[in-house]
């Protein structure tokens, strides 16, 4: 089928609140964009060069507190609602909203020191947005726990779990709390503090039912889940009530259960410490290589990815990265990648 700009939307639903590492395409209410000119899926790609649109002022010498820089951001929270990214600003100890076009962003949560406080948060790896409760989801990672934090003039947060390894967060349709981290990910009602393992869970190890560093975490509408799986350079798939997982990126794909031949590396069929991670609707998987410096699309149940930004026929000559780490869209399809390593976000347009 011929690529094309989809104008007719009457009959395509995409949810509202679903463009980030940690926001899948279906992790949320469906809202019909028939006002939004969306790409074809199928046959997008991006423009070589990518756009700084936050950061990029240095880091301060380690300590980058300006509200025009961060300091080895990780994970990222794209809402096409009001135009702004947050920003788990892991070196600063701080979330950061950033709206698109703007030269210097603003603290939403935390930046009041490293510590463990109520106004104080220790290593944020991921962010993302509850919008029934118009509240910031963060994992406070060195703290070993997960706040919720207001999104409009939040002085404080709240603790909402607590004594939990968590990295990557992600919110399906139904509001359940999905959280990633070392061996496992665990799914949450929201107000419950005792969850459910949905992949993982049987030790670090490189078996189908193991996950070794679980990182960022995505959800699709059938609740099945996605997952950085870092330490064995790949991306798992893990159906609703599956006992195993499924190899979609990287990692093995024949063989016996302990075989990597596909193991870390900068070859097509392989994945070096993978990141950020997003879903398209027809099950392409999008995931940061990020020892590779690049962003990678694996299609549907393809034995080997496509560089679609960065290093090895993509690189940016304007703005090479280097250690990227979270990723997101927007509604018309654009990429935003955290570029950790330079301290700031890019943005690479659809091409038309």
């Amino acid at each position: 089928m011929a690529c094309r700009r989809l104008r007719n939307l009457k009959a395509l639903k995409i949810p509202s609140s679903c463009y980030g590492d940690a926001n899948p395409l279906f992790s949320s209410s469906n809202q019909n964009y028939n006002a939004f000119v969306l790409v074809d899926w199928r046959c997008i790609w991006w423009a070589r060069d990518g756009v700084i649109v936050a950061g990029g002022n240095g880091s301060g010498n380690g300590s980058g507190n300006g509200l025009k820089q961060l300091s080895h951001p990780y994970g990222m929270y794209l809402d096409d609602d009001s135009q702004c990214i947050y920003i788990a600003d892991y070196g600063n100890n701080r979330i950061v909203e950033w709206k698109l076009g703007d030269e210097s962003g603003r603290v939403v949560a935390g930046g009041n020191g490293k510590g463990s406080r109520l106004d104080q948060l220790d290593r944020p790896t991921d962010v993302i947005v509850d919008k029934e409760t118009d509240s910031l989801i963060i994992c406070d990672w060195k703290n070993r726990r997960v706040m919720r934090w207001p999104r409009r003039n939040g002085i404080s947060g709240e603790i909402i779990i607590k004594n939990i390894d968590c990295f990557g967060l992600a919110m399906d349709a139904q509001r359940f709390l999905y959280i990633s981290g070392e061996d496992r990910v665990t799914r949450y009602r929201m107000g419950d503090t005792n969850g459910i393992v949905v992949a993982g869970g049987h030790g670090h190890g490189n078996r189908l039912n193991q996950l070794y560093w679980a990182s960022y975490v995505v959800v699709d509408r059938d609740q099945s889940v996605y997952v950085s799986d870092f330490a064995n350079h790949r991306v798992m798939k893990w159906m609703k009530d599956s006992k195993e997982g499924i190899v979609v990126a990287g990692g093995t794909r024949e063989g016996g259960l302990d075989e990597f031949r596909y193991g870390r590396g900068n070859a097509p069929n392989q994945v070096y410490w993978p990141r950020g991670l997003f879903v398209d609707p027809f099950d392409n998987v999008y995931v940061v290589s990020s020892w590779s410096h690049r962003v990678m699309l694996w299609r549907n149940e393809a034995s080997q990815g496509e560089v679609v930004a960065g290093k090895d026929g993509h690189e940016s000559q304007a703005n090479p990265m280097h250690g990227p780490e979270g990723l997101a869209f927007d509604r018309k399809g654009n990429l935003y990648v955290v570029d950790q390593w330079n301290d700031r976000v890019l943005r690479f347009s659809v091409k038309p």
